[in-house]
């Protein structure tokens, strides 16, 4: 790619480190189309990277310490058990993970694209023409550019994955997200709950995770997700990708969480959802897909528009990161672009379907067929829990 002139369509977590990625990898231009207008930086839901990953991509210079984060150590797995505030716990397992707030991480890492890189905030790609000599790009405002190569980044309903896999279709899981986050000052009793322990309040039929993440400014929010299938007669539209962001969910949606939250969920750890504003309160219906290939001769794909792994795998952000590594690996030394894109898409390919296998494993284990948790123990957890992670890809796979 050396001179070559990039497109980067998307310009969040995916889009930075793609546009990082082909900079480095000595592209003569890169534009970044990102088609909301307003700060991505706003968003403020939480991720967590598993310590081993964060050290491979510290180690390419896709992450650092400067990025707000926070260190958990554990999982401690609660069940409702009467009104005891807390609920009984039944184990806990090592969790080796940090954690980010997505919006300060998104922020670092734009800050680390070079000034060089153009970015074209509120530009929606209207069509995308490969030819041999070039990929025609038009946006919706009647602009056009000629690009060499052009990477797709634009999550799950990727226009540039349509151009090169037409015929994948993601496939609703059967369950949603209801996902919340607010200042931990609203936390009550906040010494109960060590700032290294997430939490995974368990009840037949689903689960919550919550964890403290930071908030940019130095300070803590309290970040929950809580996953189980939806009430009947919800109203969505499920059989293409969809969400609700925050402030737009049903009030029958809404009610169902906090029902759930009352009736299944030990008080203590019930109460944060109801100490999320309705305003907060987004809804994520849980989907997957991987694509059959991750490039062809002038398109590649990373991130959610190559794969979406259900969240359950812990690895989502990562795996858009390590996409971007591999990218510039395969740019960097390949002698032509479709050797680096061939070998892009051999490296990738089938990462992207594993995580798609490991998130449907543990969605059964956690979600559809959920355990009789009220009998678990230590070692019953220890033994379902080799069960249910059963190729070991929890966190994210080893960066080749």
């Amino acid at each position: 790619m050396r001179g070559g002139r990039v497109a980067v369509v998307g310009g969040s977590i995916a889009g930075c480190a793609a546009a990082l990625a082909a900079h480095r990898a000595g592209a003569g231009t890169v534009t970044v189309y990102e088609r909301a207008a307003g700060r991505l930086a706003d968003r403020g839901v939480g991720l967590a990277m598993h310590n081993d990953r964060y050290a491979e991509l510290e180690a390419r210079g896709f992450v650092g310490a400067a990025m707000p984060w926070l260190q958990l150590a554990r999982r401690s797995w609660y069940v409702r058990d009467g009104s005891t505030p807390m609920g009984r716990r039944i184990g806990e397992l090592p969790f080796p993970f940090r954690t980010y707030n997505w919006g300060p991480l998104w922020r670092e890492l734009r800050a680390q694209v070079p000034d060089s890189v153009e970015f074209r905030p509120g530009s929606v790609i209207d069509r995308l023409e490969p030819a041999a000599t070039g990929v025609e790009l038009s946006t919706s405002d009647g602009g056009s550019d000629r690009f060499d190569l052009v990477v797709g980044a634009d999550g799950y309903r990727s226009s540039v994955r349509a151009a090169v896999c037409p015929e994948v279709r993601p496939a609703y899981a059967g369950y949603l997200a209801w996902r919340g986050a607010f200042p931990v000052e609203r936390l009550p009793d906040a010494d109960r709950w060590p700032v290294e322990d997430c939490v995974f309040p368990v009840f037949p039929g689903g689960h919550a995770v919550i964890y403290r993440i930071p908030d940019g400014r130095g300070g803590h929010r309290v970040n929950w997700v809580l996953y189980a299938a939806p009430p009947a007669g919800h109203g969505l539209a499920l059989d293409s990708p969809t969400s609700l962001p925050p402030g737009t969910a049903t009030d029958a949606l809404r009610a169902h969480a906090l029902e759930l939250a009352d009736t299944r969920l030990p008080p203590y750890w019930g109460r944060l959802v109801r100490l999320t504003p309705p305003g907060d309160l987004l809804i994520q219906p849980i989907y997957d897909f991987t694509a059959p290939r991750y490039a062809t001769d002038r398109l590649a794909l990373v991130g959610d528009a190559a794969t979406v792994a259900r969240p359950h795998t812990g690895g989502s952000a990562v795996k858009a990161l390590q996409d971007a590594t591999a990218l510039e690996s395969a740019l960097a030394s390949a002698t032509d672009r479709s050797d680096a894109l061939a070998a892009y898409d051999a490296g990738r390919t089938e990462i992207g379907r594993g995580m798609v296998e490991v998130g449907r494993g543990l969605g059964l284990a956690m979600v559809r067929r959920t355990p009789d948790w009220s009998a678990m123990d230590q070692s019953g957890l220890e033994e379902w829990w080799q069960r249910a992670d059963g190729t070991r890809g929890f966190g994210g796979r080893r960066l080749a």
